[in-house]
């Protein structure tokens, strides 16, 4: 599959992995629209790539979804290629009092964002010949990082979520993939993770992105570039070893 001449919606493209997804498609000939919760990051994203069509639209609300999905078909009936990629990482600690309406705010995003995108769109996507969805997973969907436990849960619920929908969407002409990148320089890699992830260097997300493209027109199913590899071959061969290397690689220091 040729990512060139597509239109392509990418949710949470206004910075990291999004951002770069969305430059990298624009100068390969595709219309590319982003989505993001921020009016302001969206505008600098719309000043970095003038060419890219920009939505405030939040992923964790059903009804945003409805009407993204309304105003999007409206104005871009050409839609062929989903990218699943907003999501938020948070360092909890599960020993602290936290709101119950708080701590599963990345489940929201991170899992029940792309489920409800993929419902809606679905249909349309079933319309078009050559369809594609992309889920933007994690190498820690297959070990996870303890000081990141909601997150990594998401990402493994994510990547079954997306086998099954592979399945599921057989001979449909859609077809799925799955980007589980590494650690990444963005600012969700460091955000609030500062202090634990000082001494690991995450890939460059022009590295990540140029992984995810040719992997993509190369055909695969299962995009795990660098660290991510290895985690999905260790989580088979020696899981528990590889869960006390994640957390002795960054210890909390709450």
């Amino acid at each position: 599959m040729k990512l060139e001449n597509k239109t392509i919606l990418i949710t949470g493209g206004t910075s990291g992995i999004g951002l770069e997804l969305a430059k990298q498609l624009v100068q390969r000939g595709n219309t590319v629209i982003v989505t993001g919760r921020d009016q302001e990051k969206l505008d600098a994203a719309k000043l970095a790539i003038p060419a890219v069509h920009i939505f405030k639209s939040d992923v964790s609300d059903a009804a945003a979804i409805v009407s993204l999905h309304d105003s999007i078909l409206a104005q871009f009936p050409a839609l062929d290629v989903l990218v699943n990629n907003a999501g938020i990482m948070r360092n909890l600690n599960l020993n602290q009092l936290r709101d119950l309406g708080d701590v599963t705010r990345e489940i929201e995003i991170n899992l029940s964002g792309p489920v409800r995108m993929v419902q809606q769109f679905l249909p349309h996507l079933k319309s078009r010949n050559g369809a594609l969805i992309v889920n933007v997973s994690s190498g820690l969907a297959f070990v996870p990082l303890p000081i990141a436990p909601v997150y990594s849960a998401t990402k493994a619920a994510l990547h079954s979520f997306t086998q099954s929908l592979r399945v599921q969407l057989d001979g449909s002409g859609v077809t799925v993939v799955e980007l589980a990148p590494p650690g990444v320089e963005t600012p969700l890699f460091r955000g609030e993770f500062a202090e634990e992830m000082k001494g690991q260097k995450g890939m460059d997300v022009t590295v990540l992105v140029d992984h995810a493209i040719a992997g993509i027109e190369a055909g695969k199913r299962e995009i795990r570039p660098g660290l991510a590899n290895v985690l999905k071959a260790m989580s088979r061969i020696a899981p528990q070893f590889m869960l006390k290397q994640m957390a002795n690689m960054t210890k909390s220091k709450h």
